[in-house]
């Protein structure tokens, strides 16, 4: 078993007359539809230059199972000596990383993207327990998702002067990456795959409320034999963020998470010598013309706000339906959200899950009560809910206006406002009516109206006649109070390179 600085107890595979066991002090996890076990430790430290290591503060935080309330582990609370020395540990494995050759890198995100895949339902079950969301969501989204990120990044990491002909890449340097709690496990891939396939050095924090996705990663990376100090993992936070955005060492941040925080990391890093990326929140337009096919829109409706319990930032929360079908349309979605099966996020039949905090609950009960109070129509079906964890009905109002607090600010939860249009003009008008600018959907039979409608929205991403489809090679971000930047696909690795003219002599 490989030893650890400061003697921290870390979950390690070991081999054993040709079998896996683990080390250290366990608790297991059983989802229900299955037999198999998920070993969770009751204390988690810092994967800090290919060791784990104990916080130089000795505190430690509870993450907590949303659905129950219970807590699931400690996680290290890291202070600034701890970041200083992730971020060191990174810059100092930075010349090799960068020097390694590209086919090299590319072995180890292949590797890493095979782990991932064999260690699929252990992560599935750990996502689950740990953010709330349904088992089926983790299993078929999550996990494949994060795979195909590293799979995507291996196959460019040995043709980068390709992608960029004329030009010589090279990695920023030493990136500091804060993700979110709604998708942990898929971020941090879709922000790791990339810098490493650059050939930059990372030190990542996840969401204090969900850590433990991104901790299992760092098993992968070990048994990836990833080397030492190229990905480093400091759990803790918002202070532990900031310690992280303010390091002078730092080379490139990338931020995925609120507007309001967004906006204090771009004051942060102002008038530094340190690349930015920002992708933030969302108030989507789902527009749905008379001539769609309505059950597959109501479908595509359904999915877009209740996926993952509405905790997406691309979620389309503002459903924009022409007023000739507007009641046929609301009828046929007041039907298929009464089949909604609100519980337990374990259970495969599961269509939502948990809230994912206390917090974010009373978010969402303050904001539903305005739209109540401003004079919208709430519909909710009737759906029993556990008596333990943060939960909330799936809920949609009419006669929503632009002028109200539901259609105007990031809920982030299972809550549609539903308002109406008449022309092609007025549905763009009231899509672009928002101050960000992240993701739109359209619904219509004419291909020409998806082009017209499609040119005219002001959004990174516009689906048709589909929602929340997300693929590795496919660009994500948005524009206005959305960030800047994108992330995936080619755009995506541009934002982890410098580019130098390579037609030099010699």
């Amino acid at each position: 078993m490989a030893k650890t600085d400061n003697k921290t107890s870390v979950p390690k595979r070991r081999a054993n007359n040709g079998k896996l066991s683990f080390g250290g002090k366990w608790q297991y996890a059983k989802a229900p539809e299955s037999t198999d076990h998920v070993a969770i430790e009751d204390r988690y430290g810092l994967f800090i230059g290919g060791a784990w290591v104990r916080p130089k503060s000795g505190k430690y935080f509870a993450t907590i199972n949303p659905a129950t309330e219970k807590k699931i582990a400690e996680v290290a609370q890291a202070n600034k000596k701890d970041v200083d020395a992730a971020v060191q540990a990174a810059k100092k494995a930075l010349p090799a990383w960068r020097k390694l050759s590209g086919d090299d890198r590319a072995r180890f995100l292949f590797r890493i993207a095979r782990i991932l895949q064999e260690r699929a339902r252990e992560f599935a079950v750990l996502e689950t327990l740990d953010n709330g969301k349904p088992i089926k969501e983790t299993r078929d989204v999550d996990v494949p998702l994060a795979a195909q990120h590293f799979f995507y990044h291996a196959g460019w990491a040995d043709k980068l002067e390709l992608l960029f002909p004329g030009e010589k890449p090279e990695p920023v340097g030493v990136v500091g990456q804060i993700i979110p709690w709604n998708f942990p496990l898929l971020m941090a891939a879709w922000k790791i795959a990339p810098a490493l396939a650059a050939g930059n050095t990372v030190v990542i924090k996840p969401a204090e409320t969900s850590p433990l996705t991104a901790l299992r990663l760092c098993e992968v990376f070990e048994q990836a034999e990833l080397p030492a100090g190229v990905v480093n993992v400091v759990t803790g936070d918002g202070s532990t963020g900031a310690a992280l955005v303010r390091h002078p060492d730092l080379n490139k941040v990338a931020f995925t998470g609120s507007t309001e925080v967004g906006k204090e990391i771009q004051k942060a890093v102002a008038g530094r010598s340190v690349d930015l990326t920002l992708e933030l929140g969302g108030k989507a337009a789902h527009l749905v013309f008379e001539d769609a096919a309505l059950d597959q829109a109501v479908e595509g409706v359904v999915r877009g706000i209740f996926f993952n319990q509405g905790h997406v930032c691309c979620a389309g929360s503002r459903l924009i339906v022409q007023e000739s079908v507007h009641d046929l349309f609301v009828r046929k979605l007041q039907r298929r959200m009464a089949r909604i099966r609100v519980g337990d996020p374990l259970d495969k039949n599961t269509d939502m899950g948990a809230i994912h905090s206390s917090e974010q609950l009373m978010r969402i009960r303050g904001l539903v009560q305005s739209g109540v109070d401003e004079g919208a129509v709430l519909f909710q079906p009737k759906c029993a809910l556990p008596k333990n964890g943060f939960w909330f009905v799936p809920s949609m109002f009419t006669g929503v206006t632009q002028s109200h607090r539901i259609s105007r600010e990031e809920i982030f939860g299972p809550v549609l406002s539903v308002s109406t249009f008449r022309t092609p003009e007025e549905a763009v008008k009231k899509a672009n009516d928002t101050s960000y600018g992240l993701s739109a959907g359209i619904w219509t039979d004419k291909g020409a109206r998806i082009l017209w409608v499609a040119s005219r929205i002001r959004a990174g991403i516009v689906w048709n006649n589909t929602f929340n489809l997300f693929d590795a090679a496919s660009p994500f971000g948005g524009y206005q109070e959305s960030g800047f930047g994108r992330e995936g696909g080619r755009q995506g690795l541009r934002a982890y390179v410098k580019l130098r003219s390579g037609l030099l002599p010699g």
